[in-house]
């Protein structure tokens, strides 16, 4: 059963969407196989790995996330690769962004380690499926937006190097979901101390993310926290895949204490 949390974030992903990104992203959400997959990798993440949120709202928060930063980055006159190397259009970047954010981290239904190749693994037929559905009788334009998709997926951990903008949209979207929210169910079933905790109290220090029109730049982005551990996901995770992404010289970064000075790093 969808959640009101998940409707919610469904209603806002689909906004504003036109045409085949709009097509792509009802396909995303209508297919029953991504929703199971999405929800176990949560159980798996959450119950057995004993991490913080991998699931359908993740997912979900990351495609807004994604979909928020391109159409910024449009509307600042920025070129995305299948456009400038002529292969297709800004839609088209589009379309691989909304599918690698929204499907990013179902190989977590497997496990944390190399669940970037295995994400890949398990929705290579979904994507094929709603790609023929996007692209009909285009089977050139299915093939190149699949391969895109893949290079979002396989780099969105920032463990490999990437080198189109349109993948690197993935990494900083996904590092922009910090915010409490995401560490309150682990955090609820913790039961004792143990090494890694530092990732799920640093989460829940992060009060709001915004994700704006930047000033020198066409994206920026503030992170505001109640305390001093939240920097620990600025430095640690935000930052080092911001450093891995095409996407770096494009983007503005500030994070504080609410109350205190921001602190800008890019």
């Amino acid at each position: 059963m969808t959640s009101p949390k998940e409707i919610a974030m469904n209603k806002a992903l689909l906004k504003g969407l036109e045409g085949k990104v709009l097509k792509t992203a009802e396909l995303l959400l209508a297919n029953k196989e991504i929703s199971i997959l999405q929800d176990y990798a949560n159980n798996v993440s959450i119950t057995r790995l004993n991490f913080n949120d991998h699931g359908p709202v993740h997912m979900r928060q990351v495609a807004i996330n994604a979909v928020k930063i391109i159409k910024l980055m449009n509307e600042s006159g920025i070129i995305f690769n299948l456009e400038t190397e002529k292969i297709g259009s800004f839609k088209d970047s589009m379309v691989v962004v909304l599918m690698a954010s929204f499907l990013h981290d179902i190989g977590m239904s497997i496990g944390r380690d190399g669940h970037e190749r295995m994400t890949i693994t398990l929705t290579s037929q979904i994507i094929e499926n709603i790609l023929k559905k996007v692209y009909p009788k285009n089977l050139g334009k299915q093939l190149i937006v699949k391969s895109m998709v893949y290079e979002g997926i396989i780099g969105h951990m920032g463990t490999q190097k990437i080198h189109s903008l349109e993948a690197g949209i993935i990494l900083i979207a996904d590092g922009c979901d910090m915010e409490k929210g995401r560490a309150r169910i682990p955090l609820l079933m913790e039961t004792g101390s143990k090494v890694g905790d530092i990732h799920k109290y640093s989460s829940a220090a992060i009060k709001k993310v915004y994700i704006e029109k930047g000033k020198e730049n066409p994206v920026r982005i503030q992170v505001e926290m109640t305390e001093n551990a939240g920097f620990f996901q600025i430095e640690e995770v935000l930052m080092k895949k911001i450093n891995m992404s095409p996407v770096k010289k494009y983007i503005e970064l500030y994070a504080g204490v609410i109350g205190m000075e921001l602190k800008r790093y890019l």
